[in-house]
């Protein structure tokens, strides 16, 4: 990858210095809820207080209907991913992971949620090597290794 400001992140989430890595985070966050201007951003907030208050259904057509109008604002995918998580509805989460990743393929995040959710359907293998990619971009990230080991002690 040449030298872009979103490979120098990426470099930065594997530096040893964890106040590095932490805003080498924030900001690619920052990038990808900010992708498509501040309506855009916006949009995605008030899809995060619908979910926080219990409003699925509302959460759902808001976020739909956001891919519909810009299908390659991948943050709008990601954000359906979490709500159809949080509804177990997990193959559609997967399904919305998968469309995140194709668009960002380091996208750690998404990346985590596909091993939520495989997870979470006793897919563990399938759960490893979604956290496996998500260490390859995040090698630090606690959480990635401690759910590997717990699915791997489940596939014994």
């Amino acid at each position: 990858m040449e030298n872009t400001p979103i490979s120098d992140l990426l470099d930065a989430l594997k530096h040893p210095d964890e106040a590095i890595r932490q805003e080498a985070t924030d900001e690619l966050w920052r990038l990808w809820f900010q992708q498509k201007g501040i309506y855009a951003t916006q949009q995605l907030m008030k899809s995060q207080t619908l979910l926080e208050t219990g409003q699925f259904e509302a959460a759902a057509d808001l976020l739909s209907g956001i891919i519909q109008g810009q299908p390659d604002f991948a943050e709008a995918w990601n954000r359906r991913a979490v709500l159809y998580f949080t509804q177990k509805r997990y193959w559609d989460a997967i399904a919305d992971c998968e469309q995140v990743i194709k668009l960002i393929p380091y996208h750690f995040g998404a990346l985590h949620g596909l091993g939520l959710c495989h997870a979470a359907l006793g897919n563990y293998g399938a759960a490893i090597q979604a956290f496996r990619k998500a260490l390859e971009v995040q090698p630090f990230s606690l959480i990635n290794q401690r759910l590997i080991l717990e699915c791997t002690a489940k596939l014994s």
